[in-house]
């Protein structure tokens, strides 16, 4: 189940967002905490007005939510909203059972809210959050929540790779709850929000903005990685990078997999140690991932097999899990030449300038050595580009004295990530003549500010979504053994 967050201070704003997500829902949350107080007392009524099971939550400052009056005050409003037809109600687990007693509207009898929601067949969670981290005791402590027979949800914050490794064994070590709630919160939770159903949750929270660290839109959630949909036969790909979130492959692959009926999701995960995530593919029996920054050298190690690409490139940005090994590829270079290996062909690109020196650079070296196309690389460190020209029989030089090369290349690359979401500008100094072609592989913007000075010069120009495209067509084969099928429109 996906469970859409409602964050409006209505219930009509509330209600609206569930008109607006409802193809992708199967329930929903009514925050109280975010009601004004005149609209809470109204709440009660709020499930009349919706076609689809609600959670009732009244959640405290403490644990993310908004509330700030008195706990007793908190738990009074709690009470009176849950007269309404709700299927749950989300109770903090701290919450001690004599607080939880309220007195009647018609008279001096206290009512017991716990054995009322039940006698009127409302499912009871008990919640737990942390914001700081994953407690060493998670397991003990969603056993405890479940003990009394209620819905046990722990709603943390991994903080690396080894408490994302936490919360995915949950499922085997404790699969006697069979209703239970986990929640990754944060950057490092994404995958668990994801793949909820190899944590064992029997849902996962999405909303409309970000009511909570790291939730996606529940159109995200549902129609880009299908979340809904995963079973116990999905084969899961990856890609890995930190940073990763802003990454455009999760829209290449996915809608690729579903065109073709592969029950496959492909999930992006940040990742401080490639060892680490060696790991959790194992648990998750990954069957293939991407690389990207920082990491298409360090996963060599891990390898059993590697292209002749990897070897020479001393690159990988694809690993694929073959007989019993792990299988590395490379896939940007041959991305990088398709929108020009005609033109290097036909001999209009015989010369070029590298900016930068990394792993993207590395590839675009190799593929223009063996092309035949003569270049220089230009990098701030000059070691580092030192080391890249001999390897590749080329020249070299300071990012300094890049203006020296205007008007001498015939293609300018530009390798580096100054100018991802920013408007900075590698090469501020170069000076366009307009004859040359600028090939930028930054594609998140898709006009940089190198691209655009390029343009406004004159210059044929290539953004960095071209050979995302293409490299990406050629990772999906390795990954399923299919075409990318070529009906489908992708919007990078």
């Amino acid at each position: 189940m996906l469970c859409l967050t409602l964050t409006g201070s209505t219930l009509e704003e509330n209600r609206l967002q569930i008109e607006r997500n409802r193809p992708w829902i199967s329930l929903a949350e009514l925050r109280l905490d975010c009601l004004s107080e005149a609209e809470q007392a109204k709440a009660a009524t709020f499930p009349d007005s919706v076609d689809l099971p609600l959670i009732l939550t009244h959640r405290r400052k403490s644990d993310g939510g908004k509330a700030t009056v008195g706990e007793k005050d908190r738990l009074q409003t709690l009470f009176d909203a849950s007269r309404g037809k709700w299927a749950y109600v989300d109770i903090e687990g701290d919450v001690k059972k004599s607080d939880l007693k309220f007195k009647a509207a018609d008279g001096d009898k206290r009512i017991d809210l716990e054995a009322d929601l039940k006698a009127r067949g409302i499912r009871i969670i008990r919640s737990y959050h942390d914001f700081e981290g994953v407690p060493a005791d998670i397991y003990g402590r969603i056993s405890r929540l479940a003990a009394k027979g209620d819905i046990p949800k722990v709603a943390v914050t991994p903080q690396n790779l080894m408490d994302l490794i936490t919360l995915f064994r949950i499922e085997a070590e404790l699969s006697s709850i069979e209703e239970k709630i986990i929640v990754g919160m944060g950057m490092w939770g994404i995958p668990s929000r994801i793949l909820y159903r190899r944590t064992g949750s029997m849902l996962s929270f999405c909303s409309d903005g970000e009511a909570a660290p790291g939730q996606l839109t529940a159109r995200t959630m549902s129609e880009l990685y299908r979340a809904d949909q995963i079973d116990e036969k999905t084969h899961i790909y990856a890609i890995i990078g930190n940073p990763v979130y802003h990454t455009a492959s999760p829209k290449i692959h996915n809608p690729g997999f579903a065109a073709i009926r592969y029950n496959a999701v492909y999930v992006p995960f940040l990742v401080d140690r490639v060892r680490t995530f060696f790991k959790i593919a194992e648990m998750l029996q990954i069957r293939g991932f991407s690389v990207t920054v920082p990491h298409k050298r360090s996963v060599q190690p891990y390898l059993g097999r590697i292209t002749r690409e990897v070897k020479q490139i001393g690159s990988c940005n694809t690993v694929v899990r073959i007989k019993g090994m792990w299988k590395g590829i490379n896939t940007d270079y041959y991305g990088f030449l398709a929108p020009i290996a005609d033109r290097i062909s036909d001999g209009t690109i015989k010369s070029a300038l590298i900016i930068g020196a990394g792993g993207a650079a590395r590839a675009v070296a190799w593929a223009l050595h063996n092309h035949g196309v003569k270049f220089t690389i230009v990098n701030r460190s000059q070691d580092a580009a030192r080391i890249l020209a001999e390897q590749t029989m080329s020249s070299y030089d300071t990012l300094e004295n890049a203006p020296r090369y205007s008007g001498s290349v015939d293609l300018v690359v530009q390798t580096t990530t100054v100018g991802m979401n920013s408007d900075a500008d590698p090469v501020p100094s170069y000076r366009f003549t307009g004859k040359e072609i600028a090939y930028e592989l930054i594609y998140e913007p898709r006009q940089t500010t190198f691209l655009s000075r390029a343009k406004a010069a004159g210059c044929p120009t290539i953004d960095g979504t071209q050979m995302l495209m293409e490299q990406g067509k050629l990772q999906f084969e390795a990954f399923s053994g299919y075409h990318f099928p070529h009906w489908i429109t992708v919007t990078l």
